[in-house]
């Protein structure tokens, strides 16, 4: 092998080898970009579960301390509450429907009622998100609490100017059993 063909020899293993690195170093980066955008997406998820479930919890909340402007705050500017007392539309009509049934009260005034909130599955995709959890709904009589109903929340959730809101919330009692969503 002449010189020439030993130096023409080494530079095509010098590109080889260069094309070679080139190509893994690409590959990794490609790889570490796609787990740097897979990782903020789980944290994002993870953040939107967790806001979701405080919405969860903070719906009892406000509803047993009677703060009804607070609660039906809660909801999308088209969201939707049907149960037992029946149903209405928009923040405005679900604080309505909440103080004809439950009767106005001072802000932040408990009352004698007492939701207790578990179970929660969230599922989320992207700016909408489904929730299922079950509720049960303790009264005072005689300052004794006593379970007057248990049941469980359907749930339709919507990312709305930043924060997550329920655009729909069926609460179906199931003890004793209740369709909210049956027609009589």
């Amino acid at each position: 092998m002449t010189l020439r063909n030993r130096k023409l020899e080494r530079f095509v293993v010098a590109v080889a080898l260069a094309v070679t690195t080139a190509i893994a170093f690409a590959a990794g980066t490609q790889g570490h970009a796609s787990s740097a955008a897979s990782t903020a997406a789980r944290i994002q998820r993870l953040e939107d579960i967790e806001e979701i479930r405080t919405l969860l919890i903070e719906y009892g909340r406000l509803l047993d301390a009677h703060d009804l402007a607070g609660y039906s705050g809660l909801f999308a500017r088209d969201g939707e509450w049907i149960g037992g007392f029946g149903s209405a539309k928009g923040p405005a009509a679900i604080q309505a429907l909440m103080e004809q049934n439950l009767g106005a009260t001072r802000t932040s005034t408990p009352g004698s009622t007492y939701h207790l909130l578990t179970n929660f599955e969230i599922d989320v995709h992207g700016d909408k998100a489904t929730a299922w959890s079950r509720w049960s709904f303790t009264v005072t009589a005689d300052n004794k609490p006593s379970i007057l109903y248990g049941g469980h929340y359907d749930d339709t959730l919507v990312r709305e100017d930043g924060r997550w809101r329920f655009l729909r919330r069926i609460a179906a009692a199931d003890i004793p059993h209740n369709d909210p969503t049956e027609k009589p």
